[in-house]
């Protein structure tokens, strides 16, 4: 598995690969999933990484991409009409 984009997060996005990888293997292939299992984890994982994000100024870079790209991701997910 790699490692997390911030090193502080590494532990518990180690936690949240194995888990995911599990249920998506044993239960989610085999259609027995109800539910995504490793939700709790994920939801942990992104806290981290956004705050490591926010504290290097990079979440404000992300912001700025995004909105750039709008138009263009409008553009392209936009029914083709065929």
């Amino acid at each position: 598995m790699s490692a997390s984009l911030a090193p502080e997060c590494n532990d518990v996005k180690e936690r949240y690969d194995t888990c995911f990888l599990k249920w998506y293997s044993e239960k989610y292939l085999r259609g027995s999933a109800t539910t995504d299992e490793c939700e709790p984890l994920f939801k942990q994982y992104k806290t981290c990484l956004s705050k490591a994000l926010k504290e290097r100024g990079i979440d404000q870079m992300l912001e700025e991409a995004r909105a750039d790209n709008k138009e263009n991701d409008a553009e392209y997910l936009r029914p083709s009409g065929r």
